[in-house]
């Protein structure tokens, strides 16, 4: 324990954003870093609370508490402290394969269960965690580091995203050659389309890809599995397969007009924009624009957000969210107590950018919309919302959504955009392989593992327990190759 008063001695000092006016200019990154002397003084905050729920990862009340890849966050806060940034890098990364990502786009569940938390601030966890991995890339420690011995193993990696990513790397390290497959034009899956840029630079990720290429990793791009290339053929060629592709399928909504030209999934109008912004700046007409338009983003997750972020720096005319859920409470409610997730309202960057942009919260609750209007010539013109009320139904207890009587309202909207969530797997791929599928169109694993109902093939990340974070998709991909090797050795040292 570095500073065991540090706590009591210093305030939450967050990396500082920088104004709306000026981020919104472009699709950058909006954080500016403390000094190195601030960041010790952040983590000297990591008080000794004897159990540290920040690095559980436990299911508490149905939520997850804690980080679920048990990052050592204790051991490295204090050694920013002490001032050893390269040991703090090696524990870092003897849980976390990619921190460069999480510090970036993680929700830090480990924040939420702080002790610190519990009756005041919580300590900086992923700003340390970006500071360390960041420190890492200047000073070379994050180099290259390919494995001495190779065992004569095949791995074919289906999906790019991070937990396929996790799961090469650590077959890599292990020895095993790993082949990555990704349909796209880039690696990284939803990382790199379905993640705005100004969250996460796509340099980051390339960075990432350029040093596991280094350490013999192949990636194929544009190589759609189950298409361009058959399971048969994979089989013959690797002697175990992994699926990562993701819970690509996104959920639509059925309403009268659903045809209307204008209306777009969330992953689709995200990708459209970040891939013109990588291949020509964002030239005009190269993507789904929402300059000068009133959009419509239903939704109000993450994803949504980063739509209506997206939009604003489009140069949209207005921007409405709608979020069929009442709105959450300001703070933790009585029957949602530390370390759980707390389950309060919280507004993001692009609602915060919407705001002072168009004068108030775009955000509109137990809404949702009824109908789209088109124009004679089936583009978007408009929408009707409706309000909702829950009402509980006495035989089963569960509360049921039913629309408010003469609530109805049209609107002006020229672009709507889809972020209802996901679905699940893709069926030409589960279908191509031949394996089972729970009730929600995941892949089923054996008997709570990562094998599947098809020998030799392995599943992990959101197309084995649906949508989620990406820190949870790491660990799910560590996981998986931890059986994988275990499968091909006899045993795992992973």
């Amino acid at each position: 324990m570095g500073k065991p008063t540090g706590f009591l001695e210093y305030e939450r000092e967050e990396t500082r954003a920088f104004s709306v006016s000026e981020r919104i200019k472009n699709f950058n990154e909006f954080h500016e870093l403390l000094s190195p002397e601030e960041r010790r003084k952040q983590a000297a905050r990591c008080m000794e609370c004897g159990v540290p729920f920040c690095q559980s990862g436990m299911n508490i009340g149905g939520m997850i508490s804690g980080c679920p890849l048990n990052n050592l966050i204790p051991e490295w806060n204090d050694l920013i402290y002490r001032g050893n940034l390269e040991q703090a890098y090696r524990r870092l990364r003897s849980t976390n394969n990619f921190p460069e990502f999480t510090s970036r786009v993680c929700p830090a569940l480990c924040e939420k269960a702080c002790t610190c938390g519990a009756n005041g601030d919580a300590v900086t966890v992923r700003n340390n965690e970006y500071a360390i991995v960041e420190a890492a890339y200047k000073n070379g420690w994050a180099a290259a580091c390919p494995p001495k011995v190779r065992t004569g193993k095949k791995v074919a990696v289906i999906g790019s995203g991070p937990s396929g990513l996790a799961a090469a790397d650590r077959l890599n390290r292990r020895g095993h050659s790993v082949t990555v497959f990704e349909r796209s034009d880039r690696v990284g899956g939803l990382m790199m389309y379905g993640i705005p840029n100004m969250k996460l630079e796509k340099s980051v990720i390339d960075r990432r890809i350029d040093i596991m290429k280094a350490e013999g990793v192949e990636f194929r791009t544009c190589v759609n599995v189950g298409k361009d290339i058959s399971f048969k053929e994979l089989k013959e060629q690797f002697d175990r397969i992994v699926l990562a592709c993701g819970a690509s399928n996104p959920r639509d909504i059925k309403v009268e007009g659903r045809d209307a030209e204008g209306v777009y999934f969330a992953v689709d109008f995200l990708k459209s924009t970040t891939k013109a912004l990588l291949d020509n700046g964002l030239k005009e007409g190269t993507f789904i624009s929402a300059k000068d338009k009133n959009v419509i983003v239903i939704g109000g997750g993450d994803t949504g957000n980063d739509c209506v972020g997206t939009c604003v720096r489009h140069g949209a005319k207005s921007v409405l969210q709608l979020e069929m859920m009442p709105k959450l409470p300001d703070t933790r409610a009585e029957n949602n107590p530390w370390p759980q997730w707390p389950r309060v309202c919280k507004t993001d960057y692009g609602q915060e950018e919407a705001a002072a942009v168009y004068g108030a919260d775009p955000r509109i609750y137990q809404t949702t919309v009824k109908k789209f209007i088109k124009d004679e010539n089936g583009s978007l013109r408009g929408a009707v919302l409706v309000s909702l009320s829950f009402e509980k139904d006495e035989k089963t207890g569960r509360m049921n959504m039913k629309e408010v009587e003469g609530s109805e309202r049209e609107v002006e909207a020229e672009l709507v955009l889809i972020a209802a969530g996901f679905l699940g797997s893709e069926s030409y791929v589960t279908s191509e392989f031949g394996v089972e599928l729970d009730a929600r169109t995941n892949v089923r694993g054996e008997n709570g593992s990562h094998r599947t109902s098809v020998e030799n093939v392995f599943t992990a990340g959101d197309m084995h327990s649906g949508q989620s974070l990406v820190v949870r998709a790491i660990r799910d991909g560590r996981d998986c190759a931890r059986e994988v090797d275990e499968s091909l050795m006899g045993y795992s040292n992973l």
